[in-house]
């Protein structure tokens, strides 16, 4: 059981495009506001519903990505499915993985997240996971991959698949946890 004023004051961005996969955005998501964080899901486009790649979730962003600024918050997640794929084709959401990885927040990708990360160039020396069909484009973009659960690099924070969401949300809640109010 997490407590629930843990994360209090702590704010997270959770971005979304159509087809994320569905337990990699809840799972995360209801992780961090239960344990007291304020999550603002970030769209390609305000006020627009999103659904998962499985139907089982469906959610509407708070704010578009263009609107949004990492110095507003103090962490930024990345679910995968098919979403990254099409959120890497947004400047907006590039600019707000790279401006998250510069300044040193906790930023956390699972499954194809660290696509996006790629296009930020952010991996660079940098050790994580993600889903195997993607491993060699973090390798190629200068990552070191790994194949375990949950990575933690520094800021960084990456897992494989669904099966790692609770391992992966309980590493998001633990590293916000430790950053300064």
């Amino acid at each position: 059981m997490t407590d629930s004023s843990q994360l209090t004051g702590k704010r997270v961005a959770l971005l979304v495009e159509e087809g994320f996969e569905d337990r990699e955005l809840t799972g995360p998501l209801d992780a961090l506001r239960e344990a007291g964080a304020t999550v603002t899901i970030v769209g390609g486009a305000a006020n627009t519903e999103y659904r998962g790649k499985r139907g089982d979730a469906v959610v509407t962003s708070d704010i578009a990505a263009g609107s949004a600024k990492m110095t507003d918050f103090d962490a930024l997640v990345i679910p995968g499915g098919y979403a990254p794929d099409k959120m890497r084709m947004r400047h907006a959401m590039v600019d707000l993985a790279r401006d998250a990885m510069e300044g040193g927040k906790p930023v956390a990708a699972i499954c194809h997240g660290p696509q996006l990360l790629i296009s930020a160039g952010a991996l660079r020396g940098r050790t994580l996971t993600c889903w195997p069909s993607i491993a060699i484009d973090v390798k190629n973009a200068g990552g070191l991959y790994v194949d375990k659960p949950v990575v933690e690099d520094g800021n960084l924070i990456t897992s494989r698949k669904p099966d790692d969401v609770p391992m992966f949300s309980d590493a998001i809640v633990r590293a916000l946890s430790k950053v300064p109010a």
